[in-house]
């Protein structure tokens, strides 16, 4: 629209000065021009009255189909002032004005291709039937026998057909390159949106349960491993260089609370695995919830017992109130669930305040814990309290400066561990005698299960999901970006935008089309952004990239549909051929020029679309098959495509004048120079081709439209060739052809040349239509060129921030698998699957493995010298991650670590279901889980064996493993936890409680798989294991080599 108005204009300013400039304004021959220079200036201010309102009249913008068909009105109707007035009408009489109407409504007015076609075949076929009605009425009395009116009339059309054609297929082009790159923005905003809605939900995954500086930490470490070089061995900038990152902090004044569910086993083992995960997601959901309402970070849960720190990660003043109220407020909510449901459980709550070791040891699964001697006797603070009770150290009670009252504790009484400590229990200042209401329950309750009256009353407690939070990701997505839709943003949306959309005469429902603004900016925002600095580097004068390397792939950047361009340049060197035919003098020298021409383009046609025949390319001769290569490498070949495009162009320009030069020589023989007097009949005149000066300045005029065609070409080439072009036809039809104007003028018009009009003189005629020309291509080009280099950059944009998604992507999941199973974090974040849902899996045979390091205990010690315990843990870090690096070889590749307690690693094997029905297959998988279970057992005691003699230690391992139905889950609410649980989860737990060292202590049942699969064990006899009175254990022999099966 813009340049719509602007070209207006220019040509009406042009006018008026060349109007004023040659003595058409003075008597008498004003009169002869009034009318034209009266329409001109009302056109002129009209198109500034538009063009000022443009800025600030909304209506105004929103009617751009309106408002081109205005402004194609002005001009079609000065056209028509022009053919009438300034002299007599002749056959070509202001077709370039015409040529330039068809072409304006396709290239600078907003309107669809319908409309354009409408308009621009309009306009054309109104010119030839006012024409070929007028001229011969007018002049048939004066020049009954106007020689080759016919003749010039279908050179007329044939012009307009290839304007028309020119029109539309630069048009489609450009609307094409807009689909498709609209449609490359909405694929990449769909996925970009999936994607952030993925990311999203992997980070919210990943800081459930971590805190945010260790996944930070955790998350750059991995990209700065992912981006090193491959081979490249260059030294870990930590001051310990033999040893792996440790993602450990020391945190000083805070307070530790331990809990433990008194009677929870006896309740455990009447629930079904489905009713064990709800129960146990509810109590320790609600949990989480008084932990966050008083300023605590859970740590882990063991089972039924579950910690938390306050003061983590940043300190807090009132680490020991906020962990004494936690304490309360968890046994108030215990005892209020036994007195409405009458089971016996309670709350033990122990707490102590102290310095801490916190973060992440090893590479799989990782868990926040927290280690220190301080944490040790917390541990033992819970196991020494009473049921019902907070027992508190006298460290803890000297932070709570006086919140609470309290009494002698007495722990030393109940757990040996804490001899010679003083020990209180915290009183409840809200304790009363009253019993809450019991909630409604069906008749007969005192008849049903404790796990059925507990889960029905934890109907009534607030719905806590594990990842509640993931479940509306795309709303907070939305907030978190929101506030960058008012921030700066100066890419030119011009250039991203195509201005045709916004026009009122489209074919397509712009409803189904079109987003809204706000939703479209929200998808589009960050892309914008992301090439605002790029757009920046693009010189705006000579549009080149001030970055070399962006500029030469730009170059080399393939070109798509080369060959709808060169069929479309070659439709207009046809086009120059047809009109020089129709009404130039026919001669040797045009046989030649087009003999040697016409092959040549059509031999450069034939190799652009060879390879797309490709039905064609069978039945090529093997010593022309280089043209079909030659042809499929065309677009992607920058010099190949430059020499072949120029080739195109040089020929058509060529062609547009080059016969004329050869037939007003024939012309200049006969006439001397400014002596037209001398030849006084006209049909000598015009047998002699002197009418055919204006044909040949619309071939002119077509070849520089030729230029046009090619879309993707760079902008220099294309302005260095116009400019070429322009100076040699201003040079030939101002100065060279000058006798021969003033004689057509002379003959056909009148010899006082200010009698003609400014648009009939060839001169005048020539130069106004060559520069208008010109402006109008340079606009395209430079209009095509910044499309084109702007979607150069949207392309590289979206390329690299897929590679930057799928980069962190790909990190994230790397994370997640190192946080829980991939399987269970595609669970919470999968389409079909509600995030509300709790997730829960029963598996009948799965190998448990516990394998503790008791001498850890002895070995950890906290002084300045090992930095308060954090070498030890550096070195406990070491084998954790030795331990870590088996489950990556694939004959460990069922394995599944748990979890680390303290020095005590936990794994299972056999977390995968099977079809139903495949007992025999689930029978076979049972011996090959526990055979791979005894190996990943016998593979870590010889990686401690290793790392024992590098580091002069004598560490040796405790290992408990047995088999059995278990079932999986997730529990918790602001930090999820994967586990599993199980009768045969706490037999392992047994199994490695009550082993050796150095030996790997099994089941009965367990025994007999191991020896079938090719193991021998020994046995060791009854042990005693607590809540499962005597049973019968073996030890595996582990002193030969592992047999091969």
């Amino acid at each position: 629209m813009l340049s719509g108005l602007l070209l207006s204009i220019i040509f009406c300013v042009v006018i008026i000065i060349v109007i004023a400039t040659t003595g058409r304004t003075k008597e008498p021959y004003l009169n002869d021009h009034v009318g034209a220079l009266s329409v001109v200036c009302v056109v002129l201010c009209l198109n500034v009255i538009v063009l000022a309102c443009l800025p600030w009249v909304a209506t105004v913008r929103r009617c751009g189909g309106a408002l081109a068909l205005f402004i194609w009105g002005m001009l079609y109707v000065t056209a028509m002032v022009f053919i009438f007035t300034g002299g007599e009408v002749n056959a070509w009489e202001q077709v370039a004005f015409f040529l330039f109407l068809s072409l304006s409504v396709y290239t600078v007015l907003p309107l669809s291709l319908t409309w354009a076609l409408i308009v621009g075949i309009g306009s054309s076929v109104s010119h030839i039937i006012i024409i070929s009605v007028y001229v011969p009425v007018k002049n048939a009395n004066t020049r009954p026998n106007i020689p080759q009116l016919a003749e010039q009339l279908v050179a007329n059309a044939v012009l307009f057909v290839c304007v028309n054609c020119f029109g539309v297929f630069h048009l489609w082009m450009t609307e094409n390159d807009l689909r498709a790159s609209n449609k490359k923005r909405e694929e990449f905003s769909a996925v970009r949106s999936q994607k952030e809605v993925k990311k999203y939900q992997q980070e919210g995954l990943l800081l459930s349960v971590l805190p945010r500086y260790i996944a930070v930490e955790l998350k750059s470490e991995v990209i700065r491993r992912l981006s090193k070089p491959k081979g490249d061995e260059t030294k870990e900038t930590s001051s310990h260089p033999n040893f792996h990152s440790l993602y450990i902090r020391q945190h000083r004044d805070v307070s530790i609370l331990y809990a433990d569910i008194v009677g929870f086993t006896k309740l455990a083992s009447t629930c079904t695995p489905e009713e064990l995960v709800a129960v146990l997601n509810k109590l320790f959901g609600k949990f989480d919830d008084i932990a966050k309402k008083n300023e605590c970070l859970r740590i882990k849960i063991l089972g039924d017992c579950y910690y938390c720190v306050s003061g983590l990660p940043d300190p807090i003043p009132t680490h020991a109130v906020n962990c004494v109220r936690m304490g309360l407020d968890m046994c108030t909510a215990i005892n209020e669930l036994r007195r409405a449901t009458e089971v016996d459980i309670n709350m033990r709550v122990g707490v102590h305040s102290g310095n801490v070791l916190s973060g992440v040891i090893g590479s799989q699964k990782w868990q926040y814990d927290v280690w220190s001697n301080d944490v040790t006797l917390a541990n033992q603070m819970e196991s020494g309290g009473l049921p019902g009770r907070v027992h508190i150290t006298e460290e803890t009670l000297q932070h709570l400066n006086g919140a609470y009252e309290v009494e002698d504790g007495d722990g030393e009484s109940r757990n040996t561990h804490l001899n010679g400590r003083k020990t209180f229990l915290v009183i409840d200042p809200n304790k009363t005698s009253s019993v809450p209401r019991r909630p409604n329950l069906p008749a007969g309750e005192n008849k049903q299960r404790a796990s059925v009256r507990m889960s029905q009353y934890l109907k009534s407690w607030k719905n806590i999901h594990p990842f509640a939070d993931l479940s509306n990701p795309e709303k907070n997505c939305l907030i978190m970006d929101h506030g960058l839709l008012y921030g700066s943003l100066t890419v030119p949306v011009m250039f991203v935008f195509d201005s045709r959309e916004n026009h009122l005469f489209t074919t397509t429902p712009t409803g189904k089309r079109r987003e809204s603004l706000k939703e479209t900016l929200l998808k589009l925002l960050q892309i914008l952004i992301a090439i605002q600095r790029k757009v920046k580097k693009l010189n705006w004068l000579t549009l080149l990239f001030n970055d070399l390397t962006v500029e030469k792939q730009f170059r080399l950047s393939k070109v798509t549909n080369l060959h709808y361009s060169i069929s479309c340049i070659f439709i207009i060197f046809v086009t120059l051929f047809i009109v020089q035919m129709l009404v130039s003098e026919k001669n040797f020298q045009m046989a030649v020029s087009y003999g040697v021409t016409f092959p040549v383009m059509v031999a450069l046609l034939v190799i652009s679309f060879v390879a797309y025949m490709k039905k064609l390319h069978s039945k090529l001769p093997l010593n022309v098959q280089w043209v079909e290569k030659l042809s499929r490498n065309l677009p992607a070949r920058a010099v190949v495509r430059l020499f072949l495009v120029t080739l195109c162009i040089l020929i058509t320009l060529l062609m547009a004048i080059l016969n004329l030069v050869v037939c007003l020589c024939s012309f200049q023989i006969v006439l001397p120079r400014r002596n037209c007097t001398s030849v006084t009949n006209t049909t000598y005149l015009e047998g002699h081709g002197l009418y055919n000066l204006p044909y040949y300045l619309y071939c002119c005029l077509l070849a520089m439209l030729g230029v046009m065609v090619f879309v993707r070409i760079c902008f220099s080439v294309k302005g260095f060739l116009l400019t070429l072009a322009v100076v040699v036809y201003l040079a030939l039809f101002l100065k060279v052809y000058e006798n021969e104007s003033s004689c057509l003028v002379d003959v056909f018009y009148d010899k006082n040349h200010t009698h003609v009009g400014v648009l009939k003189d060839p001169q005048i005629m020539s130069g106004i239509w060559l520069v208008i020309f010109y402006i109008v291509c340079l606009i395209l080009a430079r209009r095509d060129e910044l499309t084109c280099r702007v979607d150069f950059l949207l392309e590289c944009c979206f390329q690299t921030e897929r590679e930057e998604m799928e980069t962190m992507e790909n990190v994230n999941k790397l994370l997640l698998q190192n946080v829980m199973p991939l399987h269970v974090a595609s669970f919470f974040m999968g389409k079909a699957v509600s995030n509300q849902d709790l997730y829960s899996e029963s598996y009948e045979c799965v190998c448990v493995l516990f394998a503790s390091m008791p001498q850890f205990k002895e070995f950890y010690s906290e002084s300045s010298a090992n930095g308060d315990g954090l070498e030890c843990l550096r070195f406990l870090n070491e084998i954790i991650l030795d331990f870590d690096y088996l489950l990556s070889k694939p004959k460990f590749s069922s394995v599944e670590k748990i979890k680390t307690i303290g020095s005590t690693y936990m794994a299972a094997a056999g977390l995968r279901h099977y079809p139903a029905g495949e007992d025999n297959k689930k029978i076979d998988m049972t011996y090959i889980t526990v055979r791979t279970m005894v190996e990943f057992a016998i593979a870590m005691m010889s990686k401690l064996e290793k790392l024992n003699q590098h580091s002069f230690n004598n560490f040796k391992l405790r290992i408990g493993v047995n088999h059995g139905p278990v079932i999986a889950g997730v529990i918790g609410a602001h930090k999820p936890q994967y586990d599993i649980w199980g009768n045969s989860v706490n037999v392992a737990s047994r199994m490695e409680s009550t082993g050796e060292l150095d030996k790997i202590q099994v089941t009965e049942e367990t025994s007999q798989i191991i020896q079938s699969v090719g193991y021998d064990v020994t046995l060791r006899g009854k042990v005693n294991v607590k809540g499962k009175g005597e049973l019968t254990t073996y030890f595996v022999k582990t002193d030969h080599m592992t047999p091969q099966f």
